[in-house]
């Protein structure tokens, strides 16, 4: 296998096929003291894994959505504090 001037690789067919691999999907690259292994980054884990971590973020969230304080906010007011004042728009 040949590395190009861009530091690309061409990862053949048959390993493609073997690690699942897709057009688009997330490679990594695992090192031990004897050689480098490419890993499907997409699909660590196992499915059940997956959603598992999937479900504990979600309910980290929803955590965070409660004790957050509520601020009530025109649309004005949200518009002036994420943009700037109002009348900055008109000065030279």
């Amino acid at each position: 296998m040949k590395m190009t001037s861009k530091g690309q690789v061409t990862i053949q067919k048959p390993v493609r096929e073997k690690l699942g691999l897709s057009p688009g999907d997330e490679v990594g690259f695992r090192e031990d003291s004897q050689a480098v292994y490419v890993v499907n980054e997409t699909t660590r884990g196992t499915a059940q894994e997956r959603e598992n971590r999937a479900e504990a973020l979600i309910r980290g969230l929803r955590g965070i959505g409660r004790k957050a304080k509520r601020i009530r906010m025109t649309s004005d007011q949200l518009m002036e504090l994420t943009r700037g004042p109002f009348n900055d728009l008109d000065a030279p």
